[in-house]
């Protein structure tokens, strides 16, 4: 019998709030949680073989994939088909996981839809979780209640990817669009096409957008269309990046660059005038999921179709690879 785990594909990441530990979801359900300080710092005579293997690896009751997850100062926050579930992080941390502190359900329009949870965002310091969800909305919850506190509706197709920068929120979907959307007022006041800009669009590849972030006066974004970055104010397309990639699905800003990977050998650092900086090879065919932390480590975690995750501290090259087995 073939190893399910050799196909194993991990689709999400987050850290603790102490920054000690990484957790990793993967398409079977399961929560693989890497201890960073013991592989960071191993003890000499303690070293073997499974130090860089996760020190637990929980499987969840539903086996639903784990789509999204984020991380707030109490919970362990994950979001798999039709529900977002938290778990407390001692919970997390222990050897054997119980049940979630708490549950929402999202209940498709149809008893036969599936309704993925594609992506999570928190908003610390209204207390809110945005989700960005598989029947094409993006819900907003009180995590003090779990009560929904609004619905935001505008794309035609699914969510793939929520980023916020303050009181705006952007969004990106399979429909090709790139909303902005003003939190205060609960709607979208502006949007981008990149694919009906000729000189950003690949038709081969599709219009949907896998990733989309927002910086102080930018936005980068991409998926079918070439990874790109846009002015924030006039929304006028700015660089065009020239990355031999076939489909974005992480982007984001950090330290005056932009970092962006997807079904491409490298993980991309990219000045904003377009110039690669450097290529982190990674491990993955296909990157989903690529998270960054200062403390207590300086740490990338890069994962996607693989049951490897590659390692980071210095984003020049890959310090070391954890494999989630």
């Amino acid at each position: 019998m073939l190893d399910k785990m050799l196909y194993n594909t991990i689709l999400s990441q987050a850290y603790s709030p102490c920054g000690k530990y990484l957790v990793a979801g993967n398409i079977y359900g399961q929560l693989a949680v890497f201890d960073l300080d013991n592989i960071f710092n191993p003890v000499v005579e303690q070293i073997t073989s499974d130090y860089n293997k996760p020190k637990h690896i929980h499987s969840l009751e539903s086996g639903s994939q784990i789509c999204s997850l984020v991380s707030t100062d109490k919970f362990l926050i994950a979001g798999t088909v039709n529900e977002i579930s938290g778990w407390d992080w001692k919970a997390i941390l222990s050897s054997k996981l119980s049940k979630p502190s708490w549950t929402i359900k999202i209940q498709p329009q149809s008893m036969i839809e599936k309704c993925d949870i594609n992506c999570l965002w928190y908003k610390e310091d209204e207390g809110k979780l945005y989700a960005g969800c598989g029947d094409n909305k993006i819900y907003a919850y009180n995590l003090e209640d779990g009560s929904l506190v609004s619905t935001y509706e505008g794309h035609s197709d699914f969510v793939h990817c929520l980023h916020s920068n303050g009181q705006q929120l952007i969004s990106a979907g399979e429909d090709g669009l790139v909303l902005l959307w003003d939190l205060r007022v609960k709607k979208s006041y502006n949007k981008i096409e990149p694919h009906t800009n000729s000189k950003i669009a690949r038709p081969d590849i599709g219009k949907w957008v896998g990733a989309a972030a927002l910086g102080d006066d930018w936005i980068v974004c991409g998926g079918g269309p070439r990874l790109s970055l846009w002015h924030l104010r006039s929304l006028d397309a700015v660089t065009v990046f020239d990355i031999p990639d076939h489909g974005i699905h992480v982007s984001f800003f950090q330290d005056d660059c932009v970092f962006a990977g997807g079904a491409a050998e490298h993980l991309y650092q990219l000045s904003y005038s377009g110039d690669v900086r450097v290529e982190l090879p990674v491990s993955a065919t296909t990157v989903y999921s690529a998270v960054y932390r200062t403390s207590p480590h300086k740490v990338l975690a890069i994962a996607g179709s693989s049951p490897e995750i590659d390692i980071c501290t210095s984003f020049n090259y890959r310090d070391q690879v954890l494999h989630f087995r």
